[in-house]
C-alpha cells in the first residue's frame, strides 16, 4: 500500500531568524486508511567539522574536538499511535527557534570542512511487517542582523612585476593595472562592486576572473588545520582588453556556500576574492583581499 510523507513549510523561501517560529505542515497521502504506531517530528541544528586529507594524522588530538556540534535539538510527538483515513492529511505543526544555555545559532553554511545545517525530520513508525516512513527537510537560518552601520572601506590596487611576491618577478614582462573595490568589509546581501584598468601590458591580456574563495580553519588548543577553496569563478573581462579602460568589478554573493564571517572556539569561516589576470602564455598574477562578510 502505497503512502507519502511530507513536511511542508509555511514560508516558501525557508529563511528564519532565531527567536522566531518554524510552522509548518505533515502531509500524508495514502489511498485507503493506515494503520501507525506514532508520529514524531525533531528539530535539529548541527555543526559539522572535517579535516582535509593532509591534515589527518597530524593532530591526533582533532579527533576528539572534531565531534559534531549541537547547537539545537527538540523532539515533539505529532500523533500517538492510531489510523490515517484515506485521503490526503495535514497536520499543522510550530517549532519555536530558540537554543537552550548560552549555544547561538549560526548562519546556515555550506562549504567543505564545516557545514552548518539545520533540519526537521518526521518519522512514522508502522507495524513490523510495514517498513517505518521518514522524510527530513533543511530549513535556512539567517543569524540576527547587527545594529551598527557598516562603513565602506575603499580599497585601492596597483599590480606591476614589483608588487608581487613571486621569484620571477625578473622574467615578467612589464604591465600596469590599477584598480579599486568599493568595500572589502560587505553586506552579505549587497553584490562586491569595484573596477579594474589595464593601465598598460607588454603581453597581450587573455582573461580578468573574480575568485571568491572560502577560508575554513578548524582546531583545537593543540593547533589548527587551515583550508582555503574555491566558491565561485566569474570572468569580468576577455582578450586583450583596452588599455586605459575601466572594467567593471560585480560579484553576488551565493546563498548557503557563504555566511556572515564567523570565528568561534572550535572553528572559523572567513573569504577572500582574488583578483587574477591571466596573461596570453597562461601565466596568472593574483591580487588578494581578504573580506569581512555581515548582515544588516
Amino acid at each position: 500500500m502505497s503512502v507519502t510523507l511530507d513536511i511542508r513549510l509555511k514560508r516558501a523561501n525557508k529563511v528564519y531568524r532565531e527567536g522566531e517560529t518554524v510552522a509548518g505542515v505533515i502531509l500524508l497521502v495514502c489511498k485507503e486508511a493506515l494503520q501507525h504506531h506514532g508520529i514524531s517530528l525533531s528539530m535539529e541544528g548541527v555543526v559539522n567539522l572535517q579535516l582535509s586529507s593532509k591534515s589527518v594524522g597530524v593532530f591526533e588530538a582533532f579527533y576528539n574536538s572534531v565531534k559534531p556540534i549541537q547547537l539545537i535539538s527538540s523532539n515533539i510527538e505529532v500523533a500517538k499511535a492510531g489510523k490515517i483515513p484515506g485521503g490526503k492529511t495535514e497536520i499543522p505543526f510550530e517549532f519555536p527557534l530558540h537554543t537552550k544555555g548560552n549555544k547561538v545559532l549560526y548562519e546556515t553554511y555550506h562549504g567543505v570542512f564545516v557545514n552548518i545545517q539545520y533540519t526537521l525530520r518526521c518519522d512514522m513508525k508502522r507495524s513490523l511487517l510495514a517498513k517505518d516512513l521518514s522524510r527530513s527537510c533543511e530549513f535556512i537560518v539567517h543569524c540576527q542582523p547587527q545594529k551598527s552601520k557598516v562603513i565602506p572601506t575603499p580599497v585601492n590596487f596597483t599590480i606591476t612585476p614589483d608588487t608581487l611576491q613571486s621569484r620571477e618577478k625578473n622574467s615578467l614582462p612589464k604591465f600596469l593595472i590599477r584598480g579599486h573595490l568599493d568595500a572589502t568589509n560587505c553586506v552579505i546581501s549587497l553584490p562586491l562592486t569595484g573596477e579594474v584598468v589595464v593601465e598598460n601590458s607588454d603581453v597581450p591580456i587573455k582573461s580578468i576572473e573574480l575568485q571568491l574563495v572560502r577560508v575554513e580553519t578548524c582546531g583545537c588548543a593543540e593547533g589548527y588545520a587551515r583550508d582555503a577553496t574555491e566558491i565561485q569563478n566569474i570572468q569580468i573581462a576577455e582578450g586583450d582588453v583596452c588599455h586605459s579602460l575601466a572594467i567593471p568589478i560585480y560579484m553576488i554573493f551565493p546563498r548557503l556556500f557563504t555566511c556572515p564571517t564567523l570565528e568561534t572556539t572550535n572553528f572559523k569561516v572567513e573569504f577572500e576574492v582574488n583578483v587574477v589576470v591571466v596573461l596570453h602564455d597562461d601565466h596568472l598574477i593574483t591580487e588578494n583581499f581578504p573580506l569581512k562578510l555581515c548582515r544588516l
